[in-house]
């Protein structure tokens, strides 16, 4: 199950029963999946995006990459992975759509930050 046994004593104490928990847990890592689905989905659709993360070697408030691939995949409530731009590369430790032409992602060591990406520029200002 998903949750942590500290979680599941609290949600039992609020009333919640083992198939109510189990069902939950369920709902959860096909989420996850879905959004992990979605961001790799986002990433192969665009040679290009664009992005709010801070880059000694760039001057524009939204760089721009050229992305390579994202390889992203789940166990349970956890998403990992890599994204590869077109000189470098870096892990992937969470995600999520922000909407159509914006994701975010929770980036691994180097970057160790929350960083958005868009289509375009205009998606992030």
């Amino acid at each position: 199950m998903h949750f942590d046994q500290r979680t599941q004593r609290a949600l039992r104490a609020v009333g919640l029963e083992t198939d109510d928990l189990r069902a939950a847990s369920e709902a959860v890592v096909e989420s996850v999946a879905d959004d992990a689905a979605d961001l790799v989905t986002f990433f192969d659709a665009h040679d290009v995006v664009y992005s709010d993360m801070d880059l000694a070697h760039s001057t524009a408030e939204f760089p721009e990459h050229e992305v390579e691939y994202a390889d992203i995949t789940t166990h349970a409530a956890e998403m990992r992975g890599w994204l590869r731009f077109d000189t470098w590369g870096v892990p992937i430790e969470d995600g999520r759509v922000l909407g159509e032409e914006h994701v975010e992602l929770t980036l691994g060591p180097t970057i160790h930050d929350r960083v958005r990406f868009g289509s375009d520029r205009e998606v992030l200002r």
